[in-house]
């Protein structure tokens, strides 16, 4: 049985995981790994499914995407959001 002072807890545990850096990390990562697989499936013709998508953007994306992201969480002011990476030949806004 659940109790009603339980239910303002898990909010507000759910609230702190959503606002933690390593949540906020890997959605813009998860971004990145789905814009790769709309990419890609578009190349091939057909679509190439999330879990090679994923082990491709690893391979080819992760660590130069890491270190984009790094430099410009580490130059944007207090409490402004960062830009988000662009790959080659992407604009950013």
């Amino acid at each position: 049985m659940t109790s009603p002072n339980k239910e303002p807890v898990v909010a507000s545990s759910r609230e702190f995981v959503k606002q933690s850096s390593l949540y906020q990390e890997f959605l813009a990562e998860r971004e990145e790994i789905l814009k790769h697989k709309w990419l890609e499936s578009e190349r091939l013709g057909y679509d190439i499914g999330f879990e090679r998508a994923l082990l491709d953007w690893i391979r080819k994306h992760r660590e130069g995407w890491r270190a984009a992201r790094r430099q410009s969480l580490s130059q944007a002011p207090a409490g402004a959001s960062a830009i988000p990476f662009t790959g080659p030949g992407e604009k950013q806004p």
